[in-house]
């Protein structure tokens, strides 16, 4: 009976463990099947470089890439040409400038120098057409030339020439007061004075030298460069000398005057010796073989020594290529009696050929042409009329009156 229980036992736990395989099976089919997990492959090492051959070496075994032929390859297509100016290739030289002609050049400004001067001219012609000429006229006719910077003994002596001639005029018409003042202005003036520039050449091949002297703030490196333009226009083959060595700008100022009508420019350090600049100047002129050497000095220097010693120095030096030709005084018109101070202070360093008066269309002052004639016995050979470039012109007596008086 015990054996009977025994088997009963066994044969249940035997169906409920197979129950149990049976169930445990169901749900394993009934779960969702799980992602691949992603195979991680290690990264590949970089290929080693290959070596460069060397002489000897076995020629590398021949690659599986397919090769072309030279038919197969196709050329490169062709830039397309530029073309590039000359004037980019190389920068192009400033084109000079052709200035105009001194012939008649004072005639061509004379409006200009009316307009500032026609008070004088009107004012004589206006007192000399009163019917009656009496001691206050003439006395307002003095006081007009003086005023004019004319100077005392130049209008004391025009003054006596008017009334002899007037007396003698008896009835005056204007056209006859005109033609009677033009006369003795231009008596008065002088027109036996050589006036000419001394610019051409010598016969032994030397340059003509030109030394311009002056004060600064009267214009005179401006100057240079316009007298420059006058020679070039002439005709002369010009060499400037900056030896305004001690002046902010002026050699530089200088040079573009130069550039601009092709004359070669010869300068120094700045605040160096004005004498030495001078020289090389000059030398510079005879190598090139110029006419003209044109030499702008110094008018105020900032050493102890004095304005004249160094100006004396610099035409001592400049006189070892041989004579200066023209030491030309440039003054300032507007300065009027002033200017004549200048002009005896120069004088006495170096011997004056001719003067320069600039700034003459912005001044009424015309008188001071007579009278700084008279007080150094030197000829006006230039007068400035305007800030133009070709504003310098040839002084000329007669058309200068004109300008004065008017039509």
């Amino acid at each position: 009976m015990e054996y009977v229980i025994l088997a009963v036992v066994i044969a249940v736990v035997a169906i409920g463990a197979v129950a149990g395989l049976v169930v445990s099976g169901r749900r394993r089919k009934e779960l969702p099947p799980q992602a691949a997990k992603p195979v991680i492959t290690a990264p590949k090492a970089p290929a080693e470089p290959q070596p460069e051959p060397h002489l000897g070496d076995e020629a590398a075994p021949p690659t599986e890439e397919p090769v072309r032929t030279v038919e197969e390859v196709p050329l490169p297509e062709a830039p397309e040409a530029v073309v590039v100016p000359e004037a980019e290739e190389a920068q192009a030289a400033p084109a000079l400038e052709v200035p105009e002609p001194t012939a008649g050049r004072l005639v061509r400004l004379r409006s200009r120098l009316s307009r500032s001067q026609n008070s004088l001219g009107k004012g004589l012609l206006t007192l000399l057409s009163r019917e009656r000429l009496d001691e206050d006229t003439w006395e307002e006719i003095e006081e007009t030339l003086l005023t004019a910077d004319v100077g005392v003994a130049p209008t004391q002596e025009l003054v006596d020439r008017l009334r002899t001639r007037v007396k003698v005029l008896g009835t005056r018409t204007p056209a006859e007061l005109r033609a009677l003042l033009h006369e003795e202005l231009v008596e008065l003036i002088g027109t036996d004075a050589d006036r000419s520039l001394k610019t051409a050449k010598h016969e032994d091949g030397r340059p003509a030298v030109v030394l311009v002297v002056g004060v600064n703030g009267v214009g005179k490196t401006t100057t240079s460069g316009k007298l420059g333009r006058v020679l070039v226009a002439d005709g002369r083959k010009v060499v400037l000398g900056a030896a305004d060595t001690f002046r902010a700008a002026a050699a530089d100022q200088l040079q573009t005057w130069g550039e601009r009508v092709g004359a070669h420019t010869v300068r120094g350090p700045e605040g160096g010796d004005p004498a030495s600049v001078a020289f090389d100047a000059v030398k510079e002129g005879i190598a090139e073989g110029a006419d003209t050497v044109l030499v702008d000095t110094a008018g105020r220097l900032h050493t102890k020594t004095g304005l004249m010693d160094e100006l004396g120095k610099v035409k001592r030096v400049v006189e070892k290529h041989g004579p200066v030709d023209e030491v030309l005084l440039v003054l300032d018109a507007t300065t009027g009696q002033n200017g004549l101070v200048q002009a005896r202070v120069f004088a006495e360093v170096v011997a004056i050929t001719g003067i320069v008066l600039t700034k003459l269309d912005g001044t009424a002052k015309g008188g001071i042409v007579i009278a700084v004639q008279r007080e150094l016995g030197v000829p006006v050979k230039l007068i400035g009329l305007g800030e133009g470039a070709d504003d310098l012109a040839p002084f000329e007596p007669a058309a200068f009156v004109d300008a004065l008086i008017g039509d």
